[in-house]
This record gives C-alpha cells, sequence and structure tokens, in this order.
C-alpha cells in the first residue's frame, strides 16, 4: 500500500507505536552477536524501511491537535528502541572482548621449550685468544685496511713483478684491473704500515680477513683469516722465532707438542722456512689408537701451520730500517686451519655456512652423531 494511501492517525496510534517498539525491543533482545545486532538495527532502527521510521514520515499529515501527542510518543518510543539498542551492543561487545581474553589468554607460568642460547663464532673466539697470548708478551695488536694498494701487497714485501701471486688466478683485484688496487692477500701488508708508522722495536700481530681467487671446496676458501706475527729489534735470531711459535703452540694446544722448521722459501724472509706442529690427534705417531694411519697428519705425525722466517733486509730497507743494525722474524698461519684442528672441523665451509652447532662449540664427531640420530641440536 503506498505511504500516501496510509492513514495518518492509525500510524501513529498508542497502540500501534506500543506494537512497533515491542517488535523492535524483541529483536535487538534475541540478537545472539555483533553481526545479528547489525542487521536488527537495519531493520528496526536505522533502516530507512524500519517500521518507526515510515512512521514518522505520517506526522505531517496530522492534523496540528494531534501532532505534537503524536510526536511525543514517537520520540519515546524511538528513543525507547535506541537506549536498548546502545545497552545490547555494550553487552555483546564486552562479551566479545571477554572470550577473544580467554581464547588467547597465555599462561605465563607454564615451562616452555627455549632456543639454545647463542654463541660467539670460533673464529672470533680462537683470534681474540691468540691476540691475548701475545698481549700477555707485550706485543700490540695491529690492523690494515682490507682494500689494499698493490705496493704494500706485493712491491714492499719484495715480490717481483712477474710472480704467480700477482696474477688474476691468484689474486682478486678492484676494477679497473690497472688501478693498482686489490682485496688484501695476505695480512703481510700490515708489516710494512707497522714499520711505516711505528717507532723501533716492533712486537706486533695482525689478524684478519684475506682474500685469494680460490674456488670454494672443503679445504679451501676465498675469504679467510690468517694471523701475522712481526718482530723487529736489535738482535733478533732464528731461535727467537723458535722460542716464540713454541709458546703459541703450547698456550693454543696444550703442553708437549713440538714444532719444527724446514726450509722453504718467500720473498719477505731470508732465510724463510715452513713451520709444522706435531700432530695434536695422534701425538706425532701418525697412528691412531687403533693402529690406523691418523687422518689428520695422513700419517706423517706433522701439521702444516705456517710460513715463516727472518725479516728480508730488502724489506727493512724498503720500509726505512737499517738491517745492518736491526733484523727481526715474521710468521703467518691460517686461523681457520687453526680453529679446524681445535674444534675438529674437516670442512672449511662449516665455519661459514651458519651452522648453529658449530658455534655453540661442537665438534666435527659430535655433529655427525647428532645428524645421525636425527636431533636437532
Amino acid at each position: 500500500m503506498p505511504d500516501d494511501a496510509l492513514d495518518p492517525i492509525s500510524e501513529l496510534s498508542a497502540d500501534r507505536l506500543t506494537r512497533l517498539r515491542d517488535d523492535a525491543l524483541a529483536a535487538i533482545a534475541a540478537a545472539g552477536d555483533l553481526e545479528a545486532l547489525a542487521g536488527v538495527g537495519t531493520e528496526f532502527v536505522k533502516g530507512r524501511s524500519a517500521p518507526l521510521v515510515l512512521a514518522k514520515r505520517s506526522l505531517g499529515a496530522l492534523p496540528a491537535a494531534a501532532r505534537r501527542t503524536a510526536g511525543q510518543a514517537h520520540q519515546q518510543a524511538v528513543a525507547a528502541v535506541a537506549d536498548a539498542f546502545a545497552a545490547r551492543q555494550t553487552a555483546l561487545e564486552a562479551a566479545r572482548d571477554a572470550a577473544v581474553l580467554v581464547a588467547e589468554a597465555v599462561d605465563v607460568t607454564l615451562p616452555t621449550q627455549r632456543l639454545p642460547r647463542g654463541a660467539r663464532h670460533p673464529l672470533e673466539l680462537i683470534q681474540e685468544r691468540i691476540a691475548d697470548i701475545f698481549v700477555g708478551m707485550g706485543w700490540e695488536v695491529a690492523e690494515g685496511p682490507e682494500v689494499e694498494a698493490s705496493y704494500f701487497n706485493f712491491d714492499a714485501l719484495n715480490i717481483p713483478a712477474d710472480h704467480p701471486a700477482r696474477e688474476l688466478q691468484d689474486t682478486l683485484y678492484v676494477a679497473p684491473l690497472g688501478s693498482g688496487v686489490l682485496l688484501r692477500s695476505q695480512t703481510s701488508p700490515v708489516q710494512i704500515r707497522t714499520l711505516l708508522n711505528r717507532p723501533l722495536p716492533v712486537y706486533v700481530i695482525s689478524p684478519g680477513k684475506v682474500f685469494r681467487s680460490d674456488t670454494l671446496d672443503a679445504t679451501h676458501s676465498p675469504v679467510f683469516h690468517q694471523l701475522e706475527g712481526l718482530v723487529v729489534d736489535r738482535g733478533i735470531t732464528l731461535a727467537h722465532l723458535r722460542g716464540t711459535l713454541d709458546h703459541l703452540a703450547t698456550e693454543l694446544f696444550g703442553p708437549g707438542l713440538r714444532t719444527r722448521l724446514r726450509s722453504s722459501y718467500f720473498p719477505f724472509t731470508e732465510p724463510s722456512a715452513e713451520m709444522d706442529l706435531q700432530c695434536f690427534i695422534c701425538g706425532g705417531t701418525g697412528r691412531r689408537r687403533g693402529g690406523d694411519p691418523c687422518t689428520t697428519c695422513k700419517g706423517e705425525g706433522w701439521v702444516e701451520w705456517g710460513g715463516c722466517g727472518l725479516v728480508n733486509p730488502a724489506v727493512l730497507a724498503t720500509c726505512g730500517v737499517d738491517p745492518e743494525e736491526y733484523s727481526g722474524f715474521a710468521f703467518g698461519m691460517g686461523i681457520d686451519r687453526t680453529v679446524m684442528a681445535l674444534y675438529g672441523i674437516d670442512d672449511i665451509r662449516d665455519l661459514a655456512e651458519g651452522d648453529v652447532r658449530v658455534s655453540l662449540g661442537l665438534g666435527a664427531a659430535e655433529i655427525e652423531l647428532a645428524d645421525a640420530d636425527g636431533k636437532d641440536l
């Protein structure tokens, strides 16, 4: 029936307004959640077709005498419905919030399975341990840039222009190729910078990263760590070098291990030697307890540790040091290899691939056993 055909008096009668109010209140009370209440609001309270909204349109058609009374009755009905709607909405919101608190409650008193504590990387620990050993002897720690000039990396170290170490197959140059800038292939450039910048005598070590054009495999890495040691003073001999290396080996691997020097050649030392360490696994016998050959030293009883020698007089002269008055020794070793030896790690890639078990100090045998058992350490 069209709105203009409705009887305004019957539309706004007290009985009809009471019935419309009661229907709305019943629907509001029956709404079980906020979504249902929103539908009730559209149907009975705020919607354009809500009965009380439609009834209000008939007010203008009433005689003036009846309009005021009907308007007041209509407002009372609308107010009652609006108050009931707001109260129901508040109650449903409180119930929803209470249910969320229960559903998402966390009992902080319950025990939980915590992640294992992290640890500092063995490379960093051993590097600091070595530094502490030398600082305890009165030495200093020197540092140098990782992006180095070829003069410090090669020329000042008495490495000839045609030496294979300068080739692209060994050294990583920074573009352009003829710039003479490279990623240092050894920590030896720190020797030159130290002699140029520090007063004599000099007793320094220089641990740090070095870079080579090597393919990553079990025993090689394009980025690894070296330790360089340098002494320049009056009256320095090979005996001082040998005593220093013996002391370092004892402090790192325990008492009783011996070192040995084998004749070798390096452009920046003269005489030069390879230094070997008595095998810390088999004790130098070349055999394991069961009689099998030791895999660490390949049955030889010795493990190669690094290079060393007396500083070449030409290097001293290049740095402005009188080789007639001063002498010195230098040595270098791979920190990665030292860590592998101390922790029983047989693959250098384990040091860089983020296995948390390496950082926790587990050796290769322990990691292999854990993997076999399916344990998540």
